[in-house]
Formats: C-alpha cells, structure tokens, sequence
C-alpha cells in the first residue's frame, strides 16, 4: 500500500475527532457560554447539517480541479472552521464555525475515496478505502478520549486549536505524500457528475448507508443509559467502555477492506446480516457487565465491515462522476446518523425499555438488507441486458467482422465494440 495512503487517514483522524469530541464536552461548552445542554446539542447538529450541504455542493464545484488541490483545499477550510471555534466570542458565532467546519467533511472522504482507489491495483479498492478509514475508526479510539480529557481539564477551546494543529499536519501530508500524476479530476465536469446521480443504482447504493448505518445510530446513541441501566456500570466507566466500540470499528473497517476485495456484495450482505444477529442479541447481551462490553466490541466490528463495501459499490455504480457520488455516500451516512438516532429514540420514548433501541436498530438493518437485496437484482437485470444487446448487434456484423472469425478479428473487434456502445447511448439503461 502506498504511503499516500497515510494523508488521507491523517485528514480523517482529524475530521472523526471534531465530529465526534463536542459530544463529551457539551457540558463544558454550555457551562463557558451560559447556555443549556440542549441548546449545546444544537452545536452537533449543526456539524452534521454541513456535513449534508458541503459533501455534494463541494463535490460538484470542484470537479474540473486536480484532486490533490481539491484536497488541500477543503483541509484549509477544516482547519479554519476549527480555529474559528476555538475563537468564538459566543454561542452563535460558536455555532456558525460547527457548520463550517462540517462543510469539508464528506467531500474530504469523497475525494478521498476515489484518490485512493486510484493509488493502488484494481484488486485492493476496498482495502484501499479501508486504510483511509482507519483515521476516522482509530479517532474513535484515541482521538476523542485524548480531546475529550484535554477539553475537560484545559478548556474547550484549546481542544479545537489542537484538532487545528492536526488539520495542519494534514495539510503536510497531503502536500508532500500524494503524487499529482494520479489525482487528475475527470473531464465529466459538473453537468456529467450531476447526470450520474440520476442513476437508480446509485440511489439504492446510498439508501442502503442510510438504512445500514441507521440501524448503528439507533443502538449507538442510546448506548450510554444501556450500559448503566441495564449493564449496571458506574457512568463514570461509560467513556471507557466506548473505547471498546471504536476497537470493534477499527477491526470492522480492516476486515470489511480485505474481504471486499474479493466479494464487495458478499461482503456487504454478510455485514449486514451480522449487524442484525447481534442488534437482536443487544437486550440480551446488556444483562451482564462482561457480555455488555462484548457487544459494544461487536457492533462497532459487524457495522463497519460493511462500511468499504458501500463506499465502493456507490463510486462504481457512478463511474463518470465517483467524487460526487462517494460525498453524497458520506451524506447519507450522516442522514443515517440523524434518523437512526431519531427511530431509536421514538422506541425509548414508547415505553419499550431501555435497549428496545437496539431492536429497532435490528428492523433497520433488516430494511438496508432488503434494498441491497433491490439493487443486486436491478444490477442483474441491466447486466443481462446489456449482454443480450450485445449478441443482438455482433449477429448483424459481417460475418468477416465477427471477433474469431478471420484473420482481421483484431481489428473487427473494434467495430464490435463502437456498435455495442452506440446502441446503448441510444437510450439502453447502464450499468
């Protein structure tokens, strides 16, 4: 694997570090800003709403431009959304910094993904995009905890210079380790990657994330009073315990890259069902401390071996326009972030029990299973059609045209594949 590879996880382990560290300190910032805690809530959302707006808008802007300036670019941004937190005089200027400092996010893993796929052989894509990932999973377990115990003992503020001085470090990176013969933008432009998103794969590829990594979000959220009002822990042993889900989504991510190299919808589909045994299992596990902390390990492993898969099933399904669509995947993952903690919610406010979250979080990842199952059988269906025009044209060919036949199939072979392309830009569905 190349050592570029290191940039663009170093980029990532900062962005999961921002994203997900204003969640332990909300008491901290609400306390400095005279605010409440759930006016301080409003400051993840805000994150995740520019997540959602910048991940396409800056994806379709910058498609003409070298990816490795695109790059930059948006950790600049990143850096300077975290400085301007840090220097917020008060709680709405503090709010306008989140959301810039959303903005880059999912465009970041967009390009990211596709550099990185196009850093290594056709047969290690998934494994690729895995590594890239390891910066947002090993965030989960260092980043936030280290940000998190700085922002508790030296002030807030200091914590969002540091993730700055991360972005900076990225920054480096990106400058010094990615070449810049392999990160030419294609020549699509924003009307081609536009076009691309009208593609029904790539809608059921991103409703897969939403429904997939919504049924995380639906148990994950409410892992907290889970642990301590089923599990028994002290609350006071709870940020320990999440540490314990960032290993299991670590391992996932690793996991999920191998095997997707050799079955991306195999690997996808076995994720998903593995999700859905162990969301089921979740009121059971939640009985003891030890099988409590088991399944925190295991969701974050089953989660996020599906999380390549999709990434790469989205930036294939839209292959004229793969830096939009694999932003647009990171926009859904956020939507799934937002929904699946809202349908996990709605279970908790039911009266269904304190885990009933995580069996909603189970119907969840039933449902991301069943559009898999939708788009698998739509993808066979347009294979076959494609296949069946093909024989269709090479039987009008001249026989002295038909590959195989003679001496000049070499150069026939060419006609064979300009009539198969003009018959289906003339309104046959792609791939």
């Amino acid at each position: 694997m190349p050592l570029a590879l290191l940039a663009l996880a170093v980029g990532a382990f900062g962005i999961g570090t921002t994203e997900f560290v204003i969640m332990g300190l909300l008491p901290d910032v609400a306390d400095d800003l005279h605010i409440s805690i759930p006016a301080a809530g409003h400051l993840v959302s805000a994150y995740a709403l520019g997540v959602v707006i910048g991940a396409p808008l800056l994806a379709a802007v910058t498609a003409r431009l070298p990816r490795r300036h695109v790059l930059i670019g948006l950790m600049v941004l990143f850096v300077a959304g975290n400085a301007l937190s840090a220097l917020a005089p008060g709680y709405h200027s503090l709010l306008a910094a989140r959301f810039l400092s959303g903005l880059p996010h999912g465009a970041f893993f967009g390009v990211g993904a596709v550099v990185a796929t196009n850093l290594v052989a056709p047969d290690r894509k998934a494994r690729a995009v895995s590594l890239m990932m390891l910066g947002l999973t090993s965030a989960n377990v260092v980043g936030v905890p280290a940000a998190t115990l700085m922002g508790q003992h030296l002030g807030w503020r200091l914590t969002f210079l540091a993730v700055s001085a991360i972005g900076v470090a990225a920054i480096a990176s990106l400058a010094l380790l990615i070449p810049h013969d392999r990160t030419h933008a294609a020549t699509a432009g924003l009307r081609g990657e536009l076009a691309a998103l009208r593609s029904l794969p790539v809608w059921l590829a991103l409703s897969t994330t939403v429904a997939g990594f919504g049924a995380l979000f639906a148990a994950y959220s409410y892992v907290a009073p889970m642990l301590t009002g089923a599990a028994g822990y002290a609350e006071a042993g709870v940020t320990l315990l999440l540490g314990l889900f960032g290993v299991g989504a670590t391992a996932g991510n690793l996991l999920g890259g191998r095997l997707a190299d050799r079955s991306t919808r195999g690997t996808l589909f076995g994720g998903l069902t593995a999700l859905v045994v162990v969301l089921t299992l979740f009121p059971l596990l939640m009985r003891a401390e030890w099988s409590a902390a088991l399944a925190l390990v295991l969701l974050g492993l089953t989660a996020f071996i599906a999380g390549s898969p999709l990434q790469l099933m989205v930036m294939e399904r839209a292959s004229t326009a793969p830096s939009l669509a694999s932003a647009a995947n990171q926009a859904a993952f956020n939507l799934a972030n937002a929904g699946g903690a809202w349908i996990g919610g709605l279970a908790l406010a039911a009266g269904f029990g304190v885990t009933s979250p995580a069996l909603a979080g189970a119907a969840l990842a039933v449902l991301g299973l069943a559009v898999a199952g939708a788009a698998q059988r739509v993808d066979l269906r347009r294979t076959g059609a494609v296949r069946g025009r093909e024989r269709v044209v090479a039987s009008h060919l001249p026989t002295a045209a038909r590959p195989g036949t003679s001496p000049r199939a070499t150069s026939t072979g060419d006609l064979l594949d300009e009539a198969v392309r003009t018959e289906g830009t003339a309104g046959s569905p792609g791939v």
